[in-house]
């Protein structure tokens, strides 16, 4: 968790009604839920925002975007500043033995020329890049091509993993001879930074997406869908909207992958559960 400075002297703190205006607003945009014990992040998260603008109250940031006609221009920047990025490489690896193992041999043996993916929460892209190492592993070996959709709702993290430039440190968890294949140390030594080597980049795809959306400008017939550790943010009703969404664009027999402290209990969809947080579309 993320060290918060403590207000500069003098700064006013957030009052009850405009924590519960951005509480709301946050949860309709995002699906993200904000409980008053996340207040103190919140305000923490705001005065970042808040420099840049050059506004110093809290209180008067929430005045220009609710009653100043700041919303519009403010709003992408507000979400980029609440939203959590945490993400690695090779996270919850048993998802990438069950792909290596179960899910891309039965693809073949359906004759799935092309693989298509979507990482539909993709943040820093450290799991698309991931996805992309494993794909092309198998590629060598199947000759089955592959292509991975990318999405965010923060555009800042979408920035970033374009660039596919990680520090040293974030790339560890890839096993060595994937790092000699698939990854670039810069030039100039001593800068901490590796770079994912254009052949992998140019398989990825990257555009910003709300899963609160009514509908998602993706292609119907995806092969496999990535969405993890997000959907613990959200509610039982937005749960249940974002998966019976994601499941619309995933072909029959196509797999949907979650977090695994996530769960569909309770949730009527049309998949069938296979694996640990792994299920299949019927």
């Amino acid at each position: 968790m993320e060290a918060l400075q403590a207000p500069p002297p003098g700064a006013d703190q957030l009052t009850q009604r405009n924590f519960a205006r951005l509480a709301e607003l946050i949860h309709s945009y995002s699906g993200i839920k904000m409980p008053s014990n996340k207040r103190t992040m919140l305000e923490g998260r705001l005065r970042r925002r808040m420099r840049l603008v050059q506004i110093d109250s809290v209180n008067d940031y929430c005045a220009y975007l609710f009653d100043g006609g700041g919303m519009d221009s403010e709003i992408v920047h507000l979400i980029d500043a609440v939203t959590t990025n945490k993400t690695e490489f090779f996270r919850e690896p048993t998802h990438f033995r069950f792909l290596q193992t179960e899910a891309l041999p039965a693809l073949a043996a359906a004759g799935r020329r092309t693989i298509k993916a979507w990482s539909a929460a993709c943040s820093m892209g450290a799991e698309p890049y991931t996805l992309a190492m494993v794909l092309e592993e198998n590629r060598k070996k199947s000759r089955q091509d592959y292509a991975i959709l990318c999405t965010d709702l923060c555009t800042q993290v979408l920035a970033q993993a374009v660039s596919g430039i990680f520090t040293e440190a974030m790339i560890e968890p890839v096993e060595m001879e994937l790092r000699r294949r698939y990854v670039m140390r810069a030039k100039q030594a001593g800068r901490g930074e590796v770079r994912i080597v254009p052949e992998l980049r140019a398989k990825l795809s990257f555009a910003r997406l709300n899963l609160m959306d009514e509908t998602y400008p993706v292609e119907s017939d995806m092969d496999m869908i990535f969405c993890r550790n997000i959907l613990i943010y959200f509610d039982k009703p937005t749960q249940s909207k974002v998966l019976s969404q994601l499941c619309r664009h995933l072909r029959p027999g196509g797999y949907l992958f979650l977090g695994h402290s996530e769960s569909i209990v309770g949730i009527d969809l049309p998949v069938d559960q296979i694996a640990n947080t792994v299920f299949q579309r019927r």
